[in-house]
């Protein structure tokens, strides 16, 4: 009985060492932030101002926003798991050229923001930038939801419990457990995971108009991972796939135009029947 006892109690501690040792290899392997700060009168933005939130446990997340065009909405906006909001210049530039509001947020220890990132600090954060942009007098209906690789599975969680007028998820993939199977399939022990972003169960919860965009040679998240959100989600919902187009240059293919169709559809109430 001691032996089986010391066996049992060896497993044990060897499992709590793995479960830290993923814990700390997922976040080297997830996260690959752009630390630098940049405001955006640096980034040569105009029209676009500095907000700050501070969490409840004392982090400072950073967000930059431009104000909508009357009648236009604006998109509430998370996203990848690289660069910041620096990087994001040019998506920037091209929706508020379309009079569309934007409030971006980045992560926690993506430039600007302080502390570190996670599945959880990242979504409760981003439930608190959607609370920010409501008190600064968006109305909920006004407000769609844009994820943007990694920021998808933020997206779907915060569009499943709060209310916007509808979803855009940009290379959505089914989790981030699916994703390490694929591409770290030699590293054990995923089961450890902390930060999953299980987009195959919180898709569920999403019941507004949803549109789904996805390079289909997308080496980093299949594009058959991207439809299997589809085929989860409530309708009405819409994906479009892009022929030749990678993991984040489908709108060399068009999909900004296909982007702002969807959005005056979206707005004119006619999402209304499940489209292809």
């Amino acid at each position: 009985m001691r032996l089986v006892f010391k066996i049992l109690v060896g497993v044990a501690v060897a499992m709590g060492l793995l479960a830290l040792a993923v814990n700390g290899l997922q976040k080297r392997l997830m996260y690959f932030p752009d630390t630098e700060y940049f405001t955006p009168v640096r980034a040569g933005l105009t029209g676009v101002t500095e907000r700050w939130i501070e969490t409840p446990d004392g982090a400072r997340v950073l967000v930059w926003q431009a104000k909508a065009k009357p009648g236009r909405p604006t998109m509430l906006y998370f996203h990848g798991n690289a660069g910041s909001l620096e990087t994001r210049i040019e998506r920037i530039k091209k929706y508020m050229a379309q009079g569309l509001g934007v409030f971006m947020m980045t992560y926690r220890g993506f430039g600007g923001s302080t502390g570190s990132p996670s599945e959880a600090a990242n979504v409760a954060d981003a439930k608190l930038a959607y609370d920010a942009l409501v008190a600064s007098g968006v109305p909920a209906d006004d407000i769609i939801v844009y994820g943007e690789s990694l920021g998808t599975g933020v997206a779907v969680q915060v569009a499943g419990a709060r209310k916007v007028a509808g979803v855009v998820l940009d290379a959505p993939y089914t989790s981030m457990v699916d994703l390490a199977a694929l591409h770290y399939p030699a590293i054990p022990g995923r089961w450890f995971m902390t930060d999953r972003y299980d987009t195959r169960q919180h898709i569920k919860a999403v019941t507004v108009p949803l549109l789904i965009l996805h390079g289909e040679e997308d080496d980093i998240v299949p594009v058959s991972e991207g439809r299997e959100v589809f085929d989860l989600a409530n309708a009405p919902k819409e994906i479009k796939t892009f022929p030749g187009a990678g993991h984040a240059d489908h709108y060399r293919y068009g999909s900004y135009d296909v982007l702002y169709a969807w959005i005056d559809r979206l707005r004119a109430g006619k999402l209304t029947a499940e489209a292809p």
